[in-house]
């Protein structure tokens, strides 16, 4: 009973008791041979909180049961579980006239256990009653044997790494007790890998991205390591909460959106497959800003998630390293050199990337920018120490802010400096370690198997820099010969490309890349030199083709268009989905596609299902555990297996029962946090994401608009009750996002206060949008709302959380949208709106807005109402800016989707209405979300693009002997 009052009036057991059952709960059991009733007790080990996530668990509980304490099998009996307090026990029972014919207990003898509630009840299992001896412990049954240890280390952490004691701990003491707990378990595993990669010598992977947007880190950390379940009763018997623990962490922002939590996503897959991998990226002092919404607008405050500590990372000034910016470059008969540079130290911050209960722990090195102590000697040296001092912060501030992404490319010296700053310490970090390998270089180093050794993937174009930086280090520093190092250095590098956006891709001005790296400029030009030469060769006096190809455009100023170069300098493109690498193939890129076909490849987002469903929805993951088992968190095809269920009246209903408690959970949240009433029974339409124009968050709010004049106009009609819920960032300089924020909560006002609409539809627009968010409210959702326009979307991974997590998609065939629908059936989702085909058909005949504005009512009376100022009666032309891009020029069409939207957001109403068939759909969308783990595209860059193989091998824990 863990302390509690039991319901027959027994008293809270004592301290020491409590210590006891954390040790050796066995001893609660005296003397089984005089009770005449022979009965095990087996209670749960975690709080009432955690419990309903714990029950696949416990089936394998009582399986260990059987077999550790020698339990003979006997007739068929009816065996009940029962509650008392917030813990739940089984009683196992039988008559006195025991065979004691010993029988192999199989897992597959174990009952069916029923998850939909608290209660277990066990059918027919052969009670197990007679023991082999007296004493029983089931110490290492759940893991108890941690317990105790888990709790000396907190304890220990709080007094001598926090310099606490409980009476004057707070709740973020107490979280870094237990991070740093936490991480005690990590180390020698992350020793160990480290020391296997060394002894073992694999080709390793590099993969270098400018965001990491990792979330939070120690319950992904605990269920990684399967340390979960006894820190969940190390915490309760400590007489704390594990939930408000959590809440204490803050997320590590370190990337905008897709992009960056994709490459958070990618680590922890190839830390669970096994691969020697190491994430390269920066460490920045502030992450993507934090988000208020006041007074219906946004305002960004900073995030400094660095203000705490940060109790998972581990710096390593041992390995600093110089880059070098500015300078000017020396001919001589040696080559080029590179002078009179500033240099600025890179200095490595160590996180762990725990594999998924395989003992590898990877690791993410992010640099920070340091000033060398001789920076500007000359201030010191005229007397002018202060500014010299001042002057220190300029060279730090490479490293402060990371740039927030508004998929508009500005080409600021800064971010261009972070861009080199981490290529250029992260490759000095590689070829050290290539030379200090097991098999190590007699004489002079040799480079010819740099490629069989190392693979370094570049997230997008911002790394592009790696590519003349790794050239400079080749004939500059080591001396190869120009053909020879690009040779080398293609087949290292692989390049992924992430938007469509002509906007978006980046173009560097020569003017100042010749200011900031003047020789990599230069082997920028002799590379494109190089290319040109082979265009020409195999097109000759195709002027346009070698003008459309060139890394350097001419148009509009000269500027090294990276994409370009990054295509060139690498031995495999792919983009991000089937439908965004065929747009890549046969229009952004097509030129290089047919100059090397065999270059381009595609590799479909994923996302880990580590932290997309046993972290975040504990509920739905236990019950798909309970039904095919538990292979699925590693192989997650095996989802596949649910489409037997889809007619099982049971499954059905746990399903739906599981959808509705985290709908209530989330509903609390809610009205907690803004202060509005949530009817948890109506339909959870969601639509989270960064804000902009092309990601059609205007198309949702007009179909808001739509819903509440329809209430307005007919109040006594049935509706279906929907609860919208938008939440996103928008760049802070990108005006129309800003504008699209305050249009939504200003609708949001209006349709929240007004006592017709009551509890029918309400809009909340959730503040602050972020990694711990989205693990709150996509278990919720019942509607994902993946509306961008075909064609502009590159994937998306949103869309594959929602799905693994049971929403249904309304959405286009856009992004893996496309794909998601090939594998669920279209039949199975809410597709509407134009094709690929369609949009690039109505752009060379002419979109025009008006004729949609004229032709279709509802839609008229929604632009009127905004244009008017029915939303903003105190500022009547506040929206003017959005409704004149809507007119006049909006490249996404909105207005061309809005009919087909709302017809088909009324199938959504249609079928909402009966749970039964909304729940199978449920499934079957579940049950085809298998394709898009990260496990699966981790395996397909590795096996198809870095040339090495996904492992099963599990490295010994730290106390066990190693054997390699």
């Amino acid at each position: 009973t863990r302390g509690r009052k039991t319901e027959w009036g027994g008293d809270r057991e004592s301290e020491e008791d409590r210590e006891g059952l954390g040790t050796e709960r066995g001893r609660v059991i005296s003397d089984l041979g005089q009770i005449k009733t022979k009965m095990v007790i087996i209670p749960m080990l975690y709080n009432y909180s955690r419990i309903q996530i714990k029950l696949a668990f416990f089936r394998k509980l009582v399986f260990k049961a059987i077999l550790r304490l020698n339990l003979y099998l006997i007739q068929p009996n009816t065996n009940v579980g029962w509650e008392v307090g917030n813990t739940t026990h089984l009683l196992l029972h039988a008559p006195m006239d025991i065979k004691e014919e010993e029988t192999d207990a199989t897992e597959k003898q174990l009952p069916k256990l029923n998850f939909s509630t608290l209660r277990v009840e066990i059918e027919r299992l052969p009670a197990a009653v007679l023991f082999s001896s007296m004493a029983i412990s089931i110490r290492g049954i759940v893991g108890v044997e941690n317990v105790a240890e888990l709790k000396k280390g907190f304890n220990r952490h709080l007094h001598f790494t926090l310099v606490k004691d409980r009476n004057v701990a707070t709740p973020r003491d107490y979280y870094f007790a237990l991070a740093h707990t936490v991480r005690d378990h990590l180390v020698g595993r992350w020793i160990r890998t480290q020391q296997f990669y060394y002894e073992t010598d694999p080709k390793r992977v590099y993969y270098l991205s400018l965001e990491f947007y990792m979330g939070r880190t120690l319950q992904n950390t605990m269920i990684n390591l399967g340390l979960q379940n006894a820190c969940d009763e190390a915490i309760y018997q400590l007489g704390l909460d594990m939930e408000d623990l959590e809440e204490m962490e803050e997320d590590a922002g370190l990337g905008n959106g897709g992009l960056g939590r994709l490459a958070a996503c990618f680590l922890d897959s190839m830390a669970t497959l096994g691969l020697a991998a190491y994430g390269y990226g920066i460490r920045y002092e502030y992450g993507i800003f934090n988000q208020k919404i006041k007074n219906g607008w946004q305002v960004e405050e900073a995030d400094d998630w660095l203000r705490h500590g940060n109790p998972w990372e581990k710096a390593r000034p041992e390995y600093m390293l110089p880059v070098h910016f500015y300078g000017r470059v020396e001919e001589s008969k040696e080559g080029a050199k590179w002078v009179d540079t500033q240099v600025v130290l890179a200095m490595p911050y160590d996180t762990p990337i725990p594999g998924y209960m395989n003992n590898t722990v990877n690791t993410m090195r992010l640099w920070s920018a340091r000033a060398p102590n001789d920076f500007n000697l000359m201030d010191f040296n005229v007397g002018d120490y202060i500014q010299a001092v001042l002057d220190r912060n300029l060279a730090e501030n490479i490293s402060r802010v990371l740039y927030p992404n508004d998929n508009f490319f500005e080409g600021k010296e800064l971010r261009l400096k972070q861009e080199y700053f981490v290529v250029a310490a992260t490759l000095q970090d590689i070829i050290r370690r290539f030379k200090n390998s097991k098999k190590g270089f007699s004489g002079p180093v040799s480079f010819d198997s740099f490629p069989e050794k190392v693979a370094i993937q570049l997230n997008d174009t911002h790394p592009a820099m790696a590519i003349p930086e790794l050239m400079r280090v080749f004939v500059d520093i080591e001396k190869l010969d120009w053909d020879t190092a690009w040779a080398i250095t293609k087949r290292t590098f692989a390049y992924t490309n992430h938007t469509v956006l002509p906007e978006a891709l980046e173009r560097w001005p020569i003017g100042l890349l010749e200011t900031l790296l003047p020789r990599h400029l230069q082997i920028i030009y002799r590379i494109n030199q190089g290319h040109l030469d082979e265009i020409s060769a195999l097109f000759p006096e195709d002027m346009d083709r070698m003008r459309r190809m060139s890394l350097i455009e001419e148009d509009g100023g000269k500027r090294v268009n990276m994409a370009h170069l990054c295509i060139v300098g690498s031995h495999a493109v792919n983009g991000v989905a089937e439908i965004h690498s065929n747009i890549i193939k046969t229009d952004v890129f097509r030129d290089f596609s047919e100059l090397e076909p065999e270059k381009f490849q595609n590799k479909t987002n994923g996302i880990t299902p580590r932290r997309w469903l046993l972290l975040c929805n504990p509920g739905l993951a236990e019950l798909i555990a309970e039904a095919i088992g538990e292979e699925y968190v590693k192989d997650l095809s095996q989802l596949q297996k649910l489409n037997e269920l889809v007619d099982d009246d049971t499954f059905i209903r746990d399903v739906s029962k599981v959808k509705q408690d985290n709908k209530e959970k989330f509903s609390q949240y809610l009205e907690k946090e803004y202060m509005v009433e949530i009817n948890p029974s109506s339909m959870f339409d969601v639509h989270v994401k960064r804000i902009h124009e092309y990601k059609r968050q205007l198309l949702n709010c007009l179909h808001i608009v739509t819903m509440y004049n329809r209430i307005r106009k007919n109040p006594k009609a049935h509706f279906v009750p929907r609860t919208v819920i938008i939440g996103g960032k928008a760049a802070p300089g990108y005006h129309m996002a800003k504008m699209i924020i305050k249009l939504i909560t200003a609708v949001g006002e209006v349709v929240n206060k007004d006592p017709v609409v009551g509890s029918k539809l309400k809009v909340i627009y959730l503040e602050n949008y972020r990694v711990s968010l989205a693990e709150k409210v996509i278990p919720a959702t019942d509607l994902s709302e993946q509306i961008s326009t075909a064609g502009t979307e590159a994937s998306g991974t949103g869309n594959m959380k929602f799905m693994l997590n049971g929403a249904l998609t309304i959405g286009t065939m856009d992004g893996a949208n496309v794909e998601m629908a090939e594998e669920a059936g279209e039949e199975n989702m809410f597709i509407f709106g134009m094709r690929v085909e369609d949009v690039a058909e109505m752009d060379a005949q002419g979109y025009d807005a008006m004729t949609y504005y004229q032709k279709i009512p509802e839609l008229k009376q929604a632009i009127d109402q905004i244009n008017s100022g029915f939303f903003c009666p105190k500022q009547p032309e506040l929206f003017k800016d959005v409704t004149n891009m809507l007119f006049n020029h909006d490249r996404f069409k909105v207005f061309a989707d809005y009919e087909d939207y709302i017809k088909c957001q009324e199938k959504v109403n249609e079928l909402y209405q009966n749970l039964r068939e909304w729940t199978k759909m449920v499934i079957k969308n579940i049950a085809a979300s298998g394709k898009f783990s990260s496990d699966r595209t981790i395996t397909d860059y590795a096996t198809e693009v870095w040339g090495v193989e996904p492992t099963d091998l599990k490295i010994p824990p730290p106390n066990e002997p190693r054997k390699i």
